[in-house]
């Protein structure tokens, strides 16, 4: 007869894994046969496991930082009770308040100080004085009052006796001092054992107290809710301590060594928008470049993120300016632009302001455009085109002035100026670049052109308008004479029509907006750059590109827009111009722009194209040497009713330069007179009717007449 063998196996969990602190399934097995799944694991692996599953287990962390949190407590408050207790027994305060006082420059501070701590010895040195002459004085006054004391007691007992006539009360009352004192003794007998127990107790806990109070512990021992306390107010001590632990040993030391413990660094805390904003004097051997460079450890030290501390440089010598935000403040959206809420609103080139966002502050950023420049550039999709487009939105309420726009991009995001600007060119290809050259070229000759009118003459606002500005800058193309259409060489065309615009045109209000991603000195060269008078910048990958977008005085003074959350931060930019308010002793702004989407820009700009008399828009210009005057001319034209004769030939010239750019008034004349639609006055204007033109274009197609030139 087979003997039934009895093995216990442990079964597998059902995620194969085990539980060392939990019990083991056992199962019977009566078949020697059968082989177990899973071994019984050994006792010293389970135990541990079970060992670094309590170690590391949350509440055992919890339990060790509490207990380290509470003796650090009285540690702590035993620290900091020996230094009051040192500060109220020596003159240690005095010569603090003293050295902060000369740190921070205030000699008058420091002379007061002074005196008050000399009045402090001389009032000290007497104290001493009169403790050498305090025991003899003690000793006498203890047996005058005894003496009078027992007299008395006597005189009482006298009188105790006559009243009772018992002699013995003489020393009644005598005798009832005596027992109130022994009893006294007794009763510190009794209490004195206990008192010694409980006395270290209570210190201890006085101690705790103290320590518990000024959470004299280090961050990682302090309650979470301390330790990850998220938007905690700012106040004198919090930016003091983030200074103190910035990792500038000259701050840290001065700090230490300053008797209000750095307070009088800091001028007023005041509230600045959706955050606060101080100013910090820093203390002799600490420049301001040590807090720029340390901007995301002092942001940590004032539980902020990085993108909510911003640091800038005020005219005041070693000072830095500390604007915090509110936790989560600047996620929120700023609200709509008054262009969209405001459908009364115009424009005024010469004297208004484009509504382009909110500063940090939460005050209305104005943009004034008249006769600046403009560049913005940014990393790609972080709200350059809306941000450019809004501005171009708002002055296009203004009827006298005029667009030429290049979009190489050609998605469609200007698409609603059709019909408002003279040219709108859109596509990325070498063609679309050699278009918007030359349309920049007819530019430069309108320029040029108003340059020679007689002085004293008032030109409308022309605005000549290029996204995606890098397109044009790295095109290869070339023209029949060699000429590359794109580069910084001085035989670069784009490049050069640039910069004869910045050199002359705001004169003649002849302006270049230009929008580039990603500037660098190939795809934005310097000349570029800095003839902007308006320069702004969403986030950017590098301080190196920040600098080549706002210019090394901006960034110098803390401009950063290289600190920019890419993605996050959307439509905020750094702006440097003399065209916006800018707060006195800073070179830059920073601006949150509003966004307009293509809906809310196409009902903007029907509202413009509704002040004007219309526009035809050129979408190519026709560079072939085949041309018809005529047949131009009621191209030009269009839809209109009547146009101004010089209406008519700057559009003539933006369509063929070579053809009609050195036209001036009695050609046109002359061409409308030979085909019988000669231009007349309206309203004290000359201007050329589309009736009179189509007619005579008409007549002369059924002749089998042609004019070419």
């Amino acid at each position: 007869m087979t003997e039934n063998v009895v093995h216990l196996y442990k079964t597998p969990d059902p995620d194969d894994s085990f539980v060392a602190d939990e019990g083991a399934t056992l199962t019977l097995v009566t078949d020697p046969s059968a082989e177990p799944a899973v071994p019984v694991l050994p006792l010293w692996v389970r135990s541990g496991r079970a060992i670094k599953t309590f170690v590391t287990h949350e509440t055992t962390r919890a339990t060790a930082r509490a207990v380290a949190r509470h003796t650090l407590y009285v540690a702590g408050g035993a620290r900091i009770a020996a230094r009051r207790t040192w500060d109220g027994r020596t003159a240690a305060r005095y010569e603090r308040m003293l050295r902060a006082a000369e740190a921070a420059g205030n000699h008058e501070a420091a002379a007061e100080w002074e005196e008050r701590g000399q009045r402090y010895r001389e009032a000290r040195h007497r104290r001493r004085m009169d403790l050498l002459h305090s025991p003899l004085d003690a000793a006498k006054g203890a047996a005058v009052s005894a003496g009078m004391g027992v007299g008395s007691l006597v005189l009482l007992g006298v009188v105790m006796a006559i009243a009772t006539k018992d002699a013995t009360e003489v020393v009644t009352p005598l005798m009832a001092v005596i027992k109130f004192i022994n009893l006294m003794i007794t009763i510190v007998q009794v209490v004195w054992g206990p008192a010694i127990t409980i006395g270290p107790l209570l210190a201890l806990l006085a101690l705790w107290s103290v320590g518990a109070h000024q959470q004299a512990a280090p961050q990682w021992a302090l309650p979470a809710s301390v330790r990850s306390a998220e938007g905690e107010p700012i106040t004198p001590s919090i930016v003091v301590k983030a200074l103190r632990d910035l990792g500038v040993p000259a701050l840290r030391n001065a700090i230490k060594e300053m008797g209000d413990a750095g307070a009088s660094m800091l001028g007023p805390i005041t509230i600045a928008g959706c955050g606060v904003e101080v100013d910090v004097t820093l203390p002799s051997g600490v420049s301001t470049i040590e807090v720029q460079n340390r901007r995301r450890k002092l942001a940590e030290n004032l539980t902020r993120h990085e993108h909510e501390v911003f640091i800038t440089i005020p005219q005041a010598a070693r000072t830095v300016r500390l604007w915090v935000a509110d936790s989560g403040a600047l996620d929120e959206p700023i609200g709509p632009s008054p262009l969209v809420t405001d459908e009364t609103m115009t424009a005024n080139y010469k004297t208004g302001r484009a509504p382009w966002g909110q500063d940090l502050r939460g005050d209305a950023a104005a943009l004034s455009l008249y006769q600046r420049h403009l560049l913005i550039t940014g990393l790609s999709n972080q709200g350059k085109t809306v941000s450019l487009r809004s501005l171009a939105l708002w002055l296009a309420l203004d009827k006298s002035v005029q667009f030429l726009m290049g979009d190489l991009k050609g998605v469609g995001d200007w698409a609603m100026f059709d019909g408002l600007a003279d040219t709108l060119i859109q596509g990325p290809t070498d063609e679309h670049v050699i278009q918007v050259t030359e349309m920049v070229e007819g530019a430069v000759d309108e320029m040029n052109r108003r340059i020679q009118a007689p002085p004293g003459t008032v030109f409308p606002p022309l605005i000549v308008l290029v996204d995606e500005a890098q397109v044009a800058f790295m095109c290869p193309a070339k023209d029949e004479d060699k000429r590359p259409y794109g580069g910084a060489k001085a035989n670069s065309r784009y490049f050069m029509a640039v910069r004869k615009i910045h050199n002359q045109g705001r004169a003649v209000n002849v302006l270049m907006w230009q929008g580039t991603q990603d500037p660098t000195n190939e795809n934005l060269p310097k000349l570029v750059r800095e003839g902007a008078h308006t320069r702004a910048s969403l986030a950017l990958g590098t301080e190196s590109q920040a600098r080549m977008a706002l210019g090394d005085k901006a960034v110098d003074g803390g401009a950063a827009p290289n600190l920019l959350r890419p993605g996050l931060d959307q439509g905020t930019l750094v702006l440097a111009s003399s065209g916006i308010d800018i707060p006195a002793g800073q070179s830059s702004i920073t601006v949150r722009t509003h966004y307009i989407d293509d809906d809310a820009a196409k009902a903007i700009t029907d509202r413009a194209k509704a002040l004007r008399d219309g526009v035809t828009t050129l979408h190519a210009i026709d560079r072939a040497e085949e041309h018809d005057p005529l047949a131009d001319i009621a191209a030009m034209i269009g839809t209109d009713v009547r146009v101004r004769t010089k209406d008519v030939l700057k559009r003539l010239a933006m369509l063929n330069e070579s053809a009609y750019g050195g036209w001036s008034f009695l050609d046109l004349k002359r061409v409308l007179d030979d085909a019988g639609a000669e231009p007349y006055k309206s309203d004290g204007v000359m201007v050329v009717a589309r009736d009179r033109v189509l007619h005579a274009l008409t007549n002369r197609d059924t002749d089998g007449s042609a004019s070419a030139s």
